[in-house]
């Protein structure tokens, strides 16, 4: 199938054309008729496999296809919202659409916080049909007035899981109380739990799900490996791993936003040239340092979660976790950084003793054991034991273990005597 076979807008097929897009991925293939024939749908993808134009391309089409009313102040209204969780998505986001949108006349906007309010309000001003933005910025712009959301026709949340955690849902039931109930909503994502599926449904309005890979899911162009080392070398074996196998560009993810901001100065120190960037960095400083890792002048960049929603990074080829996610959905979107596109990446995760759990509860999630290799020289200390209540829980799953065994067996010999 071809993007001209979905009987996309000419001036959206020029601009495809342009980018040397030919073949729709999968969740292009599948979610666009759906989008174009008005429906609301649930969209479930890998990172890296073209969501953002699944959703853009059909919305902008519609655009073309039923123009706007012009509203007596002589600009038209802003008729469609994407909603996303971080300022890099938003951003993102924003120049994909700009790219499609570039032969057409339909005005694209940006929202976020970290930058002037003013830039913005200039933008809403002149007139917008579609509006990206994160949902405390546009809260912002809806209490002052500078954005009516009355008149919205088409609602994206992307990185609909994210959005929908409690650290989201408030702020997003306050933004649909601003939306009227007649308007097309796509929900798009990489990983679903059954609890933000539950929600959707609540949401949508007779949704079609579409799930190209298996929920939860890595890509199988990322080679996952786990390193088992002590918390206090983890830093050494990173520099380590950096400088002897020569890894030119490495996107590292820590849980803290200290904790990057530390490693990338110790990284220094090793004389490897890292940046950090996270929720207390400014716009204008989160922007600086992504451009520096993506031209080659920063070698690693040390990330906190808020960055792995966001982030499209061009055949970027390792992603380290240097602490373990406290979310299984979480190791997902990170991994996701890499292997984008069909190109191949590696994925390796540094794991002290105390996050065997976080571990299992990953391999669970993804439902395959994840390799582990000691590297030498930076073996794991046999005489550092887990926190008790780990070791009680290692011990409950033996016993669990031991007793499935038991059950087993017994079954075993009650059906030779049958």
């Amino acid at each position: 199938m071809s993007f001209h076979a979905l009987a996309l807008h000419p001036q959206l097929l020029k601009a495809i054309d342009e980018l040397g897009f030919q073949t729709p991925t999968p969740v292009q293939q599948q979610a666009i008729p759906h989008v174009l024939a008005g429906k609301d749908i649930m969209a479930g993808a890998q990172t890296g496999t073209g969501k953002t134009a699944a959703f853009g391309l059909p919305l902008l089409h519609q655009m073309l296809e039923s123009p706007a009313q012009v509203q007596a102040a002589g600009r038209p209204t802003v008729r469609a919202l994407v909603l996303t969780p971080t300022r890099e998505l938003a951003q993102q986001v924003f120049d994909s659409l700009i790219t499609y949108s570039k032969h057409t006349e339909l005005k694209v906007a940006v929202a976020y916080g970290g930058t002037s309010i003013n830039v913005q309000v200039k933008a809403l001003e002149a007139g917008v049909d579609i509006l990206v933005a994160t949902p405390g910025r546009l809260l912002d712009h809806a209490h002052v007035g500078t954005v009516d959301l009355s008149k919205i026709e088409y609602f994206v949340l992307d990185e609909a899981d994210r959005m929908l955690d409690m650290g989201f849902i408030v702020d997003i039931k306050r933004i649909m109380k601003r939306i009227k109930n007649e308007r097309q909503t796509l929900f798009f994502s990489a990983t679903f739990g059954k609890q933000v599926k539950d929600l959707a449904y609540s949401i949508l309005e007779e949704p079609t799900l579409i799930e190209v890979t298996p929920s939860n899911s890595a890509a199988d162009t990322v080679e996952q490996i786990v390193h088992p080392v002590d918390k206090n070398r983890k830093r050494e074996l990173l520099s380590y791993l950096i400088g002897s196998r020569n890894w030119q560009q490495v996107l590292v993810f820590t849980r803290t936003k200290q904790g990057s901001d530390e490693l990338a100065k110790e990284l220094g120190l090793d004389g490897i040239k890292a940046a950090s960037i996270n929720g207390d960095k400014s716009q204008g400083a989160r922007q600086r340092a992504l451009e520096e890792f993506k031209t080659g002048k920063v070698r690693a960049l040390i990330a906190t979660d808020v960055a792995a929603r966001g982030l499209d990074i061009e055949q970027l080829g390792y992603v380290v976790n240097f602490d373990m996610p406290f979310k299984a959905e979480d190791y997902v979107h990170r991994i996701g950084r890499t292997g984008r596109a069909g190109l191949t990446g590696r994925a390796v995760s540094l794991m002290s003793i105390d996050e065997e759990p976080l571990l299992r509860a990953i391999e669970d999630l993804l439902d395959k054991r994840l390799p582990q290799e000691w590297l030498e020289g930076y073996e794991p200390d046999p005489t550092i034991q887990a926190p008790e209540h780990l070791r009680r829980g290692r011990s409950s799953e033996k016993r669990r273990a031991k007793a499935k065994s038991k059950i087993h067996k017994n079954r075993g010999r009650n059906t030779s005597r049958r």
